[in-house]
């Protein structure tokens, strides 16, 4: 199985745009997050999370099929394959979410989008973001306009959790790399021009 660091490589050959690495860095650790909560194998569950949008910038019109045949050509394992083709069900692929796996990475994939862009409008960023919060920028429409929102619901519906818990599981997955996503307080001060204490 390709390893961790060789998923990094690719990401960075195919992937220019920062904030599209970081969502795929986010997305990762949801997912793995996910994987310690629910005893699957986490780098396994990892490596679909980091390379869901492979192709989203080189080939948006062909998303998710161009990367998936670059990953078959590496010899990827199939689960991982599936889960990414599964993320984009039903409006660019027929596969639908069945596994955990395939269920956890597409609740797990507009959310993240949702947590981090809340983040960057929070004093404090993620350090002491709530589900509450989240919930409720949710329901703002014109809030983070892109995410797309019924894809938010069809993934809890898919994990069959209370959405409040699913939000700070996506949360806690996110802190663990939150130095690299750039979305801690004392980021969020650097950016207001305060580097705080």
């Amino acid at each position: 199985m390709p390893t961790r660091s060789d998923a990094v490589a690719l990401l960075e050959e195919w992937v220019e745009s920062k904030a599209l690495r970081k969502h795929m860095y986010a997305v990762e650790a949801a997912v793995r997050h996910y994987a310690r909560l629910m005893g699957e194998d986490e780098e396994l569950w990892g490596l679909a999370g980091l390379l869901h949008d492979l192709d989203w910038e080189r080939f948006p019109d062909e998303h998710p099929h161009r990367g998936v045949a670059r990953l078959r050509e590496l010899s990827y394992p199939e689960p991982v394959v599936r889960a990414i083709l599964a993320h984009a069900y039903p409006d660019r692929s027929d596969v639908a979410p069945e596994t955990p796996l395939e269920k956890v990475l597409y609740a797990c994939d507009e959310l993240s989008g949702l947590v981090y862009a809340c983040c960057l409008v929070r004093p404090n960023g993620i350090d002491d973001l709530k589900p509450k919060s989240v919930a409720k920028k949710l329901k703002d429409k014109a809030f983070a306009a892109g995410i797309h929102r019924d894809a938010v619901q069809r993934g809890l519906e898919l994990i069959a959790l209370d959405r409040a818990v699913h939000i700070q599981n996506v949360i806690d997955g996110m802190r663990t790399v939150a130095d690299m996503l750039e979305v801690r307080g004392l980021d969020q001060a650097a950016r207001r021009g305060n580097p705080g204490p």
